[in-house]
């Protein structure tokens, strides 16, 4: 717990800190996003970074090795030749005692401290005896060599088997910090082994390394720049016009069917243009002819509809006198009647669902919408087509709230929207039971009809919404009505800003799902009952 309460404040200032990241960091997401050109320029600095970066550190590196190697190879033969000189030299003296061996160290060093050395500027030659700490001599400049010539290098030159040794070393010579490379050597001498010490600096070698990084840091920084330039220029002449088309197309999709794109020069971008242009000329044409002949369309249903009425009311009157009087006819008149009766019913069907859709088609339909209690008319709903579901043996049964549901609804239209997908089930229903389930949680209303007949095949749920739409293409179908009950029925849920969807399964049945919300003018969200059914979920699980 001490530590868990210790950690609260960590915790709450990452929260902050990411809080304030993200906030900060949003307009260049944004941009990142939005902008090809910024894509593409960005991601060119990067490689072109990281592929100079690469060269240049590789180019540097090896420049800085030839200097160091050409340094080492001179510093070799200058070894050589000194420690073949003074092992001449010393082979004079045959004891470590002799009185002159000390100036003659000193002279030796001096000689060998040759004008390669003095224009070098600070050069060191050192000479002594491991055996023999009197025996010591460096050439000028005199300086305090015990930086350069480190034990390990004294052991390696001077014991048993010792050689030419070789390091880098760096130390404060004259108030300066320079880098040397050091080479030591034994000399072999009828007193003993005596070490010779060449000491050279690489101060040139490391200001022409430098050198060489700077010219290929700027270049290489010139080179970046000038591609990410490069990249801009030709991000902009190909993206310039994708925008002014996409610009375009926005225009064109908002209504605006004159707008076209300016056409320069004969490339591939002015091809570009140029069909799109001829698109958007082709697809003014298409619309505008599309938009006549939906007006004529409209019209001319709206107008035959109005027209069929006064007829139709006319032989509704006949239809229905001879209907009340066919007990006095002989069989084959009176059926005649009847099925005079049928299709004169089915014809006025029609026609009000024609202006009806009329009606959504010109904008007209509006929606009286009240506090309902949706339970009573899914009941009614239920109660009217009972007849019809007994004579085809279907089972309506009812999942309805003990309490009531009260929404902000035109009740004309939902129960019209109820009627047909009641109705429909019944008809596909094969005899099996249709169940109608509603469910509210305080936001929105769903009720659910779902029959277990013949189903829907993959892609039918969105087919079954399109006017005249049928499962059964026949002509001589036996079920069914108008073929417009569920457009008119999607037309209405729109009305109340809510959602008609279906779902089914070939030989599984189909289940369809309104939604509406409780307030009138509310958005929906998400609904209370699932679109597919629940024992469907579970087979799937």
């Amino acid at each position: 717990m001490p530590v868990r309460r210790a950690l609260r404040p960590v915790r709450r200032y990452w929260r902050v800190l990411a809080r304030h990241l993200t906030r900060y960091s949003a307009p260049a997401r944004r941009a990142w996003r939005r902008s090809l050109q910024l894509r593409v320029v960005t991601l060119t600095l990067l490689a072109s970074s990281l592929l100079v970066g690469t060269f240049g550190g590789f180019i540097a590196d090896r420049s800085a090795e030839i200097l160091l190697k050409r340094a080492e190879d001179n510093a070799r033969v200058a070894m050589a030749n000194k420690v073949d000189y003074a092992l001449k030299q010393l082979t004079l003296y045959p004891q470590a005692r002799d009185p002159e061996l000390p100036g003659a160290l000193n002279d030796l060093v001096n000689d060998l401290f040759d004008g390669d050395d003095a224009a070098r500027g600070t050069s060191i030659i050192s000479i002594r005896a491991e055996s023999h700490p009197d025996l010591q001599a460096v050439a000028v400049p005199k300086v305090d060599t015990g930086d350069l010539i480190t034990p390990e290098m004294i052991r390696a030159v001077s014991g048993d088997g010792g050689g030419v040794n070789r390091q880098i070393r760096t130390a404060e010579i004259n108030n300066r910090t320079t880098k040397y490379l050091v080479y030591g050597s034994p000399v072999p001498t009828r007193f003993g082994h005596v070490e010779l010490y060449y000491m050279v600096p690489l101060t040139s070698e490391d200001q022409d390394a430098n050198l060489i990084r700077t010219t290929v840091l700027a270049t290489g920084l010139a080179l970046v720049i000038l591609l990410g330039v490069v990249a801009g220029l030709v991000t902009r002449l190909v993206v310039t016009p994708v925008r002014v088309a996409a610009r375009t197309a926005q225009r064109l999709s908002a209504g605006l069917l004159d707008q076209r794109m300016k056409v320069d020069g004969e490339d591939d971008l002015a091809l570009l243009a140029a069909a799109f242009n001829q698109m958007a000329a082709n697809l003014q044409r298409q619309i505008v002819r599309l938009e006549e002949m939906s007006r004529l369309q409209r019209r001319f249903t709206s107008d035959v509809s109005h027209e069929l009425r006064t007829p139709l009311t006319t032989v509704r009157m006949a239809a229905d006198l001879i209907f009340s009087e066919r007990e006095d006819f002989d069989p084959a008149v009176a059926r005649s009647a009847e099925l005079l009766q049928a299709e004169l019913d089915r014809f006025e069907e029609l026609l009000t669902d024609l202006l009806e859709i009329s009606r959504f088609d010109a904008g007209f339909a509006a929606l009286d919408a009240e506090h309902t209690d949706l339970v009573p008319i899914a009941e009614r709903v239920a109660e009217r087509l009972t007849g019809l579901a007994e004579r085809v043996g279907v089972e309506l049964q009812l999942n309805l709230p003990d309490t009531p549901v009260i929404a902000e609804v035109d009740p004309r239209r939902v129960e019209r929207v109820l009627r047909n997908l009641v109705g429909n089930a019944v008809e596909h229903g094969e005899a099996k039971p249709v169940q109608i389930t509603m469910s509210t949680d305080g936001a929105a209303v769903a009720i659910t009809v779902r029959d277990h007949g013949i189903g829907l095949k993959p892609g039918e749920e969105r087919l079954v919404f399109n006017r005249f739409w049928r499962a059964d293409p026949s002509r001589a179908r036996q079920t069914g009505g108008t073929g417009l009950g569920l457009s008119i029925s999607v037309e209405d849920a729109r009305l109340h800003g809510g959602w008609l969807e279906a779902w089914g399964a070939p030989g599984e049945g189909a289940q369809f799902r309104l939604t509406l919300p409780v307030r009138a003018g509310d958005r929906l969200v998400a609904a209370p009952l699932p679109l597919i059914p629940r024992d469907r979920t579970a087979e799937v699980s």
